[in-house]
């Protein structure tokens, strides 16, 4: 018997329909179990008939009853009383805190002008109305410095663009399909587990699955060959496969001529790309090249699935563009299964968010633009590193001017993050919330690292207590999340907290009225796009979930057809030219191997990698991927995965630990120019030698030494996108004693 059978022969419970809002391609549904008498959440369950969830949810959110009732749930706003960083508050009244923040507010804007406010949100939950809903309106109307969010994706995104043009790619269902299955920096039993039936179901038609990884992930373990290859390397690994396939002549003639521009560029840049070149830059033993080549180009349809974790390092952007190329050059897109996944996202970019949003409220106003990476730089009282924060994601753009920088950030609204715990260069972060000057305000489910330093703390609700809906992007299906049980003590939606906000800052406009509900509906309303056809608001009431109107199965570009300028898939493109880049599939090293003097490639002004005073041969590279139990900073809270998380960690190979006299077990500091962080060291073969992993994102407060790995991340960016760098670290590791 099945949870829904079991309880819908039941009176006393009431079945709602929702989806998990978080930071993961799979976008489950879910069912939970409601006591009709007392309003309380007994169980919850993946809903059975999505095509993707299959009835299942991951270990995480399996817990997210245990994370909605916490004992440490916030449940009525909060003042500081101690020093900033103490955690020190009392209790007041919503009516107190929200006119003493709207007071200062006021304060700061007639003093420093309204971009001295800095909103700062993320992925804390994906839902479009308690993601930036409410507070789009409300920072427009205010005039607040706009925050690009370019912390997990950015530089993959833009190089995938520039070549795909848009993220669309495979369906998760398609990859069932393939022959062939290389999953390419995504440990997809951790990160996107609902991908992994899928891939089961290849296999038992014969398929093949290849991890390409520098770690031998669990993912890694399950497949049929871990194929470990260095941080940040990939793109020379690509275009060593291209030069076998191009040489050899195994790329689909017909195809590449009807449906790419530039391959004969394409082939005279990736002459130079022999096997035995890459593999003194990845690792990779040359042969294994060619005969990974040869496999993917005669195994159709062959898939590729892409994750984001290769492209958090300078060369992101560029080593996703380079990778996209090998689906066409192949022909893989004539075949559904063939392909490849960076994000599903793009299939609903065309969802017009201007009625929700409502960027007209900013009047025709241009506010300064924040990469949210440099947050330390930007909460800095030096006008060279808050000039530095300015989003510049191309070579063409320029950073301002110290002197044109704009005001000091005086306020910070923090909603749906946890910067203190996951952004780079954790000690400036710090440093910029400690500032006596900075007004800041948190809304949040739980008291955070980054909710010690706020002056009010917020309660917010959670996905059971609130309307949204979700667009995923590992799928098609659009997801209403209808509220389960209503809120928690005094806590509040987002989008309630800033409707009360807007009111007292004494913003008169309808649009500050508007209910959850009719929010929604009207987002619904608006849609024109032919992709929402059928898409309604009554359908996704009815039916809890709907897919996007596009034919069954979807081969995305068997015919071409490609969102790009040309229509076609771009090996040349005349955008990444204009932009400033190299137009061809090329190779940008990581920050790690330029110092290390192996690579050289030219770097951005202003974005020198933090030095150390240990040589270059003592220094590994770190990288921070997600603990199993773990999602960014979410789940640190819930005690049941934290256990099974055990503590802070720094995996090292035995190569690297023995000269450096380091055993399983031993207290070891991990170091650089930035700071530095003391984990316990597992001695593994899983991590290959030159690198370090420490599996995140652990709050700082739940570290042995009140820091986590972010202490010794940098600022710095990416190639493109002004993406974050969190696998791009040399650290020295040295035992503790």
């Amino acid at each position: 018997m099945t949870k829904l059978t079991q309880y819908q022969s039941n009176p006393a419970i009431e079945i709602v329909t929702g989806v998990c809002p978080h930071d993961c391609p799979d976008t489950c549904s879910w069912q939970v179990a409601v006591k009709r008498d007392t309003g309380q959440a007994i169980d919850i369950w993946g809903h059975p008939d999505h095509p993707v969830t299959q009835g299942k949810l991951c270990g995480k959110v399996d817990r997210y009853l245990e994370r909605t009732y916490h004992q440490g749930r916030l449940t009525t706003p909060l003042r500081r009383l101690g020093p900033k960083g103490s955690g020190e508050f009392e209790a007041v009244s919503w009516e107190e805190a929200i006119t003493a923040i709207a007071a200062r507010l006021q304060a700061i804007v007639t003093t420093d002008g309204p971009e001295a406010v800095l909103p700062y949100s993320y992925a804390g939950t994906m839902g479009l109305l308690q993601g930036e809903g409410m507070a789009s309106r409300f920072f427009h109307k205010l005039g607040a410095s706009l925050l690009e969010r370019t912390i997990c994706s950015e530089a993959g995104f833009e190089g995938y663009i520039y070549t795909i043009g848009a993220a669309e790619g495979m369906e998760t269902e398609a990859y069932a399909h393939a022959k062939l299955i290389l999953i390419w920096g995504s440990n997809t039993l951790t990160s996107n587990l609902h991908l992994w039936p899928f891939v089961l179901e290849a296999r038992k038609q014969g398929a093949r699955v290849i991890v390409i990884d520098p770690a031998n992930t669990r993912t890694a373990q399950a497949a049929d060959e871990w194929i470990a290859v260095r941080p940040g390397t990939d793109g020379a690994l690509a275009l060593a496969m291209m030069h076998v396939i191009i040489g050899e002549g195994l790329y689909d003639g017909d195809y590449v001529e009807r449906h790419t521009v530039g391959f004969d560029a394409l082939a005279q840049r990736v002459a130079e790309w022999t096997p035995e070149r890459a593999q003194a830059i990845t690792g990779v033993d040359a042969a294994r090249i060619r005969t990974l080549a040869r496999e993917y180009a005669g195994q159709q349809p062959a898939a590729i699935r892409v994750n984001y974790g290769l492209q958090r390092h300078y060369g992101g952007g560029m080593a996703v563009r380079t990778i996209a190329c090998l689906p066409a050059l192949v022909g893989a897109w004539r075949r559904y299964g063939g392909g490849i996944q960076l994000s599903a996202s793009g299939y609903f970019r065309h969802l017009d968010r201007t009625q929700l949003y409502r960027p007209d409220l900013l009047a025709g106003r241009t506010p300064r633009r924040i990469n949210m990476n440099r947050l330390g730089d930007a909460l800095s009282t030096d006008r060279t590193q808050l000039a530095q924060a300015h989003y510049h994601p191309r070579p063409i753009d320029r950073i301002p001017a110290p002197e044109a920088a704009g005001p000091l950030i005086k306020a910070l609204i923090v909603y749906n993050c946890n910067p203190a715990a996951v952004c780079p260069d954790q000690g400036a972060v710090r440093r910029g919330l400690q500032r006596e000057d900075l007004f800041t305000v948190v809304l949040e489910q739980f008291q955070t690292d980054t909710a010690d330093y706020a002056d009010y703390v917020l309660p917010a609700t959670t996905q059971l207590e609130h309307w949204d809906i979700l667009k995923p992007y590992g799928h098609t299906h659009l997801a209403l999340n209808r509220p389960a049980i209503a809120p928690l003590g005094e806590s509040l939606p987002n989008s309630e907290i800033f409707r009360r906000l807007a009111a007292a800052m004494g913003y008169a406009e309808p649009c500050f009225q508007e209910g959850d509900e009719q929010m929604l509906r009207d987002l619904m309303a608006c849609q024109t796009h032919p992709r929402f056809a059928g898409v309604t608001w009554e359908r996704l009431l009815a039916e809890g979930f709907v897919r996007l109107a596009l034919p069954q199965p979807y081969a995305a570009f068997a015919e071409g057809g490609f969102p790009t300028p040309s229509g076609k898939c771009e090996f040349y493109s005349e955008r990444l030219l204009q932009d400033g880049y190299d137009p061809l599939p090329g190779y940008t090293a990581p920050r790690w191997q330029e110092a290390s003097g192996e690579f050289a490639s030219p770097a951005q002004s202003g974005t020198e990698a933090p030095t150390d005073t240990h040589s270059a041969a003592q220094q590994l590279v770190c990288i921070s991927p997600p603990a199993h139990s773990y999602l960014n900073s979410t789940f640190g809270i819930v005690d049941r995965l934290r256990a099974r998380a055990g503590e802070p960690l720094l995996q090292i190979h035995p190569q690297d630990a023995a000269p450096r006299g380091i055993l399983s077990g031993n207290i070891v500091r991990v170091c650089n120019g930035l700071g530095e962080v003391t984990l316990k060291a597992e001695v593994t073969e899983h991590v290959i030698a030159g690198t370090v992993l420490a599996p995140g994102v652990w709050w700082a407060k739940h570290s042995p030494d009140g820091r986590n790995i972010n202490q010794v991340t940098p600022q710095d960016e990416a190639d493109m996108g002004a993406g974050a760098l969190f696998y791009d670290v040399l650290v020295t590791v040295t035992r503790a004693d």
